[in-house]
């Protein structure tokens, strides 16, 4: 069992690199061009997120400590709990 995971194991690996650029599968079509869009999008196109699917981070550090403003729904537990 070990000697063919070994024997495999470079073909798995050599597969991982593999990069082209992406076709539909056979028989199937891109999907049609949006309202308003004469060509269709492409492959990469449709890959792309919405901004809003993946906004940008905010890395921004703080310089220096500030005081929070008060969270009006930062209440305190319930008394049955």
């Amino acid at each position: 069992m070990m000697r063919r995971l070994l024997a495999i194991s470079p073909l798995l690996l050599a597969a991982c690199a593999q990069q082209t650029d992406l076709q539909p599968a056979a028989g199937k079509s891109l999907p049609p061009a949006p309202y308003g869009r004469v060509d269709p999008p492409s492959p990469r196109e449709l890959l792309e997120l919405d901004p809003q699917a993946a906004p940008p981070r905010s890395d921004e550090l703080r310089s220096r400590s500030e005081e929070r403003a008060d969270d009006p729904f930062d209440l305190p537990p319930p008394d049955g709990a």
